[in-house]
C-alpha cells in the first residue's frame, strides 16, 4: 500500500472497475430489495441535499446487497419542464440569435433532446462521483418511450374514469413564463409592503350604524379592486349587521356589488371589512365559492389590465349579464403601473383613506424570479378525493410506515384537506396531454389521434388539433416506482421489485411527490409504491443557516471532494451576482471561512460525515471541522491497515492450519478482548442500519476503529509481535487476529466508505482466508454477523483494568510534564486480589505501553514514597517522583501559565462586560465569545490543579 491516502487516485478507478463489472445490477437471487432514486433534475448539479440523500440510499443499498438480498438502485433522471426550457431558450437565443417562438414547436424541442445527449448528463456523472452503486444499465428518464407510454395510459384511463378534468380555476400564474406553476415553485420572500385603505360608497343611500356613507376596505394589492365581486363582513360583527345584503359602488368602475357574511372577514383587523375578488387571490375564490359570488379577471398572462374583463360563474362558465367594461386609463398598463394610477385616481376621488406600512410575504416564481400572480385560466385537473382514500389508508394500517413516525401526522393533515391537483403546464417541453380537440372546442381523450376518430366515431373529415398544454412534471414522477419497472407492461422487474422497499426523500415533498406516488400507484397496480419513507431534513450551513446563492453559503459535494482554491471558490459563491456591495461582503466572509480554499477529502470522508449527522428527520448544520476529522479517520485506517499488511504479509497468519481441528494458536488477552468487541460492534452497527440511526451506525465503527482497534489493539500487539520471547502460536495468533478483525471491520464500513474499504480488503482478504483477486470485490461478500459465543467479558474487563492503568500512567507523565518516552518506574496499592493477579498476567503489556522500567505491588500503602498518584477503581497507581522533576522549575512554569490565562479571562470578561458589545453583537459572536471564557476557565482551572499537586509532593 502507498505510504499516503489518495483519495483522488483510487476512488474513479474503483468506480470504473464496479461499473464495468455490472456490479450494481440485482444479483438475480435471494430477497428483493429495491429503492428508486428521486429522480433528480436533467438540468441540475450535484448539490448538497442530493449527496446527503444519496448517501443514505448507497448506504443502505451496499448493506442490503452484502447481506445476499437482490438489490436494484433504479435511476433516473426528471426532464424539469421548466427549468430545461429556460436553459434551453436561453441557449439557442445566445448561439442562433432566436427565440423559441421563432424556432416553433418541433425545431425547439429537437433542440432540447440535442441538449440532452450533449450535456444532460452532468449529475449522473456526479453521482457517479458520490460512489452511487445504481444499476446504470436500467437508467431511465421521464421523457424517455416506455415512460411516456405509461403516463399517457394512465391519463387516459383516470380521464375515462371522470377523475381527470378540465376547467376554468385559480392557479399560480408566472407572468413571466407563462405557464401555471406548482406550490413547491413558489418562494415566499418576506418584505416591507403597503396597505391602502380605500373608502367604497354604500349604494342606495345606505349607511352604516355609524352613519357614514361608506366601508373602509383594506389591501396590498389595489389593481385586484377592478375585479372586485362583493365585500364581506363577519356575520357575527354588529357593526354592519343592517348591511347584509346590501350594496357598494364600486369606485372608479361603478359596478354595484353585494356585502355578504362570511367568516373569512376578521372583526379585530383593519374596519372588519373586506374585499372580495374571486378571481384574483385564492381565499377571495372560496369566499366567491361559499357566497356564489362571480368570478371577474382582469389580467391578461402578461399580468396586464385587458381591455375588457372576462367574467365567469364559479363553475368556469362564461357570464354574459355582467357588465365587463374597464376604465379606458388603466387598460395595457402592468399590473404594477396600474396600481399606481388607482391609487392616484382613488386619492383624487377623496377615496384614499390612509397608506399603512406593513411587512409582509410576497410569493416569486422560483425560475423566473417574477411575482407570482393567481389567475383564473383553463387546465386540466386530476380530481384527488377518491385517490386519496385508500392512501390515507396505507399509512392508517401500515402498509406504509414513515420513519420518523410523526411525518405521518404530516401526511395525514395534506391527505384530508386536498384540493383537485393542476397538471397542466403551459409548456412546450414535457409530456403533451394526449386530447384532441375539433373546430368546435369539442375535447377528445385519447393515445392518439387516430384512436380518438375509433373511440368517439369521428369521420375522417373531421379536423383534429392536439392540446398544446403538458403536463406538470410531478404527475410523471408520481409514477416513478412502477413505470421505471416497465408499466403498464408486466414485466418480471415489476413483479420481482416491486413494491419497493424504501423511498428516502425530504420532508418538502412528502405532498408533492410522495403522496401523489402513493396515491397513483395504488390506483394503477393495487400495490403501495414503498414500504417504508425515511424522511430526512435539510442539509443547512454550520451556523444552521439554508444554503442559498443569495446568501453566499453554499458548498458545492464536489468541491469538497476534489478540493477548490480560494479564487475559484469566490468566483463560484458571486459569480452574476448583481450587487458589487453584496459580492464584496459574501468575497470577505468566504476569504474568512475558507482562507486556502477547501482542501480535498475524499468521498468516504463525505459520505462519512453526512451519516454521522443523519439524526432521523432533523436538519443537520454541515460541520466542516467533522469533515476533517473524518478525513483524518481515513488516514487512521489507512495507516492501521499498513501496519497490519507490514506484521502480516509474508508471514504465518494460520491459514494453513484452516480446517485441522485444533489449532496450535494462541490467543492473548488483546486478542481475546478485541474480538469480542468486535461482535459488539457488528451487532450495534446492524441495529443501528435496521433503525435507520446511520448517525448510531457510523458512530459505533468510528468507535471501534479509532479507539479501539487503532489506539489499543495495535498497540497491544506490539508486545507480543516484537517479544522474542513470545511463542510461534502466539504470535500466529495475534497475527491472525489482526487480518481477521481488520478484514470485517472493512466489510462493516464498507456501505459507508466504498472505496478505501474496497481498495485495502483487496490486499488483507487473501491474508485472512477470504479469496480476493480478478473480478472479486468487497461488495460481493456476506455482511458481518455477530457471533454471541465469542463475546469474553473477562477479557473486556481485565482490558478495562489495563486501559486504566496505562491511562493512570499517562495522565501522571502529562500532569507533571514528564516526557512520554522516559521510563518510570510504578507502584500498584491498596487494590484486591484480582488486581494483583492482573499485575502479574499482564506486566509484560503494562511496561511496554505505560514505558515502565518496574512495575510493583506495594502491600503496604503506607510505605509508599513521594508519588504522584491516580485511582483506577480502589486501587492506586503511584510513579514516585524522586529525580523526575525539578519541583521548583515546574511550579515557576506553571505560575506562569496561570497568570497568562488570568490575562486571557480577563480581557473576556471585560468585552463580556461590555453593554455596547453585548447588544450589538450578532447572537452567534457572543455565545462563542462565552465559550471561549468557558474554555479558559476549565484550563485555568486544570492548572492549578496541576499547581497544587505539585506543591504537596
Amino acid at each position: 500500500m502507498d505510504k499516503t491516502y489518495q483519495p483522488d487516485q483510487i476512488e474513479t478507478r474503483w468506480y470504473q472497475r464496479w461499473e464495468d463489472a455490472n456490479r450494481f445490477a440485482p444479483a438475480g437471487q435471494g430477497e428483493p430489495y429495491s429503492i428508486m432514486i428521486p429522480p433528480p433534475n436533467v438540468t441540475g448539479s450535484l448539490h448538497m441535499g442530493h449527496a446527503f440523500q444519496d448517501t443514505i440510499m448507497d448506504t443502505l443499498i451496499r448493506w442490503r446487497r452484502m447481506q445476499q438480498y437482490n438489490t436494484l438502485w433504479q435511476v433516473g433522471t426528471d426532464h424539469a419542464g421548466i427549468a430545461t426550457q429556460m436553459l434551453v431558450e436561453r441557449k439557442v437565443a445566445a448561439e442562433d440569435g432566436k427565440s423559441r417562438h421563432e424556432l416553433g414547436r418541433d425545431a425547439f424541442t429537437d433542440k432540447i433532446w440535442e441538449w440532452k445527449q450533449e450535456s444532460g448528463d452532468h449529475i449522473t456523472r456526479q453521482l457517479r462521483r458520490m460512489g452511487a452503486s445504481v444499476d446504470w444499465s436500467r437508467e431511465r428518464f421521464t421523457m424517455d418511450d416506455g415512460f411516456y407510454k405509461a403516463v399517457q395510459e394512465v391519463f387516459v384511463r383516470l380521464f375515462d374514469e371522470g377523475l381527470i378534468y378540465r376547467g376554468k380555476r385559480l392557479v399560480n400564474w408566472d407572468p413571466t413564463l407563462h405557464t401555471a406553476i406548482s406550490d413547491l415553485e413558489v418562494e415566499n420572500k418576506d418584505q416591507q409592503g403597503q396597505f391602502w385603505h380605500f373608502r367604497y360608497p354604500l349604494a342606495d343611500g345606505v349607511t352604516t350604524e355609524a352613519g357614514q356613507d361608506h366601508l373602509v376596505v383594506a389591501t396590498t394589492r389595489p389593481e385586484t379592486l377592478l375585479g372586485d365581486t362583493g365585500v364581506a363582513v363577519n356575520p357575527e360583527d354588529p357593526r354592519y349587521a343592517s348591511l347584509i345584503g346590501k350594496f357598494v359602488e364600486l369606485p372608479l368602475v361603478g359596478r354595484r356589488i353585494p356585502i355578504v357574511a362570511d367568516e373569512h372577514a376578521d372583526m379585530e383587523k383593519g374596519s372588519g371589512c373586506v374585499k372580495i375578488t374571486p378571481a384574483h387571490d385564492f381565499n377571495d375564490y372560496e369566499v366567491g365559492r361559499r357566497q356564489d359570488l362571480p368570478l371577474i379577471n382582469v389580467f391578461t398572462p402578461d399580468a396586464s389590465i385587458l381591455p375588457r374583463a372576462e367574467a365567469f360563474d364559479i363553475q368556469g362558465r362564461a357570464l354574459a349579464e355582467i357588465d365587463t367594461a374597464l376604465p379606458s386609463a388603466y387598460v395595457g398598463l402592468d399590473r404594477f403601473a396600474a396600481r399606481q394610477a388607482i391609487v392616484d385616481d382613488m386619492q383624487a376621488a377623496g377615496l384614499l383613506a390612509q397608506i399603512e406600512t406593513v411587512n409582509n410575504t410576497l410569493p416569486y416564481g422560483d425560475r423566473s424570479g417574477d411575482v407570482i400572480e393567481p389567475l383564473l385560466t383553463d387546465q386540466w385537473f386530476v380530481a384527488v378525493e377518491q385517490l386519496a382514500k385508500p392512501a390515507i389508508a396505507a399509512v392508517e394500517n401500515g402498509d406504509i410506515e414513515f420513519v420518523p413516525k410523526n411525518y405521518e401526522n404530516m401526511y395525514f393533515a395534506w391527505m384530508r384537506d386536498l384540493q383537485d391537483w393542476c397538471i397542466s403546464r403551459q409548456l412546450w417541453w414535457g409530456h403533451r396531454i394526449p386530447a384532441w380537440y375539433d373546430a368546435e372546442g369539442n375535447v377528445y381523450v385519447a393515445r392518439s389521434a387516430e384512436e380518438a376518430r375509433d373511440k368517439y366515431g369521428l369521420t375522417a373529415d373531421v379536423a383534429l388539433t392536439q392540446d398544446e398544454d403538458v403536463l406538470d412534471t410531478w404527475f410523471s414522477s408520481g409514477l416513478w416506482t412502477f413505470g421505471t419497472l416497465g408499466w403498464p407492461e408486466q414485466t418480471p422487474e415489476l413483479e420481482t421489485f416491486h413494491p419497493s422497499s424504501v423511498l428516502v426523500t425530504g420532508f418538502d415533498i412528502i405532498f408533492f411527490w410522495v403522496a401523489r406516488m402513493i396515491m397513483m400507484t395504488l390506483k394503477f397496480t393495487d400495490e403501495v409504491p414503498f414500504k417504508k419513507v425515511y424522511v430526512h431534513g435539510l442539509v443547512r450551513d454550520g451556523q444552521g443557516q439554508k444554503m442559498s446563492k443569495s446568501k453566499g453559503n453554499v458548498l458545492d459535494p464536489i468541491d469538497l471532494i476534489d478540493g477548490i482554491d480560494l479564487d475559484a471558490l469566490i468566483d463560484k459563491r458571486t459569480g452574476n451576482m448583481m450587487q458589487p456591495q453584496k459580492a464584496k461582503a459574501i468575497a470577505k466572509a468566504t476569504r474568512d471561512e475558507f482562507p486556502e480554499g477547501i482542501e480535498p477529502h475524499g468521498t468516504d470522508a463525505l459520505r462519512f460525515t453526512f451519516l454521522s449527522q443523519a439524526t432521523t428527520g432533523r436538519d443537520i448544520k454541515f460541520d466542516m471541522g467533522r469533515l476533517d476529522g473524518y478525513r483524518n479517520f481515513c488516514n487512521k485506517l489507512w495507516n492501521a491497515s499498513r501496519y497490519v499488511l507490514m506484521n502480516a504479509e509474508g508471514e504465518d497468519v494460520g491459514l494453513s492450519l484452516e480446517g485441522q481441528g485444533d489449532e496450535p494458536i494462541e490467543l492473548s488477552l488483546a486478542d481475546r478482548w478485541i474480538v469480542s468487541r468486535l461482535q459488539q460492534t457488528e451487532a450495534q452497527v446492524t441495529r443501528a442500519m435496521e433503525e435507520f440511526r446511520f448517525d448510531h451506525a457510523s458512530q459505533a465503527l468510528y468507535d471501534f476503529v479509532w479507539n479501539e482497534y487503532c489506539d489499543w489493539y495495535l498497540e497491544l500487539s506490539k508486545p507480543v509481535l516484537w517479544d522474542d520471547n513470545a511463542t510461534a502460536a502466539a504470535k500466529r495468533g495475534t497475527r491472525r487476529t489482526l487480518v481477521r478483525v481488520l478484514e470485517t471491520v472493512l466489510r462493516l464500513a464498507h456501505p459507508m466508505m466504498p472505496f478505501i474499504s474496497e481498495e485495502i480488503w483487496q490486499r488483507v482478504a487473501p491474508l485472512a482466508g477470504t479469496h480476493a483477486g480478478g473480478d472479486d470485490s468487497i461488495m460481493a461478500q456476506p455482511w458481518p454477523q455477530a457471533d454471541q459465543s465469542r463475546i469474553d467479558e473477562n477479557a473486556t474487563r481485565d482490558i478495562e483494568w489495563l486501559k486504566g492503568v496505562i491511562i493512570a500512567v499517562r495522565n501522571i507523565r502529562a500532569e507533571m510534564n514528564i516526557a512520554p518516552g522516559k521510563p518510570l518506574e510504578a507502584l500498584l496499592t491498596k487494590g484486591g486480589e484480582a488486581d494483583r493477579e492482573r499485575l502479574e498476567a499482564y506486566r509484560l503489556f503494562l511496561s511496554k505501553l505505560a514505558k515502565l522500567d518496574s512495575i510493583t505491588w506495594l502491600d503496604d500503602p503506607d510505605q509508599a514514597p513521594l508519588a504522584a498518584t491516580q485511582l483506577v477503581g480502589d486501587m492506586e497507581v503511584l510513579v514516585p517522583m524522586a529525580g523526575l522533576i525539578d519541583k521548583d522549575a515546574e511550579l515557576a512554569r506553571l505560575a506562569k501559565e496561570i497568570d497568562k490565562q488570568d490575562k486571557f479571562i480577563g480581557g473576556i470578561e471585560k468585552k463580556l462586560g461590555n453593554e455596547g458589545f453585548i447588544s450589538k453583537a450578532p447572537a452567534e459572536v457572543v455565545e462563542k465569545e462565552r465559550g471561549k471564557l468557558a474554555d479558559a476557565q476549565a484550563s485555568r482551572q486544570h492548572l492549578s490543579e496541576q499547581r497544587d499537586k505539585i506543591a504537596a509532593l
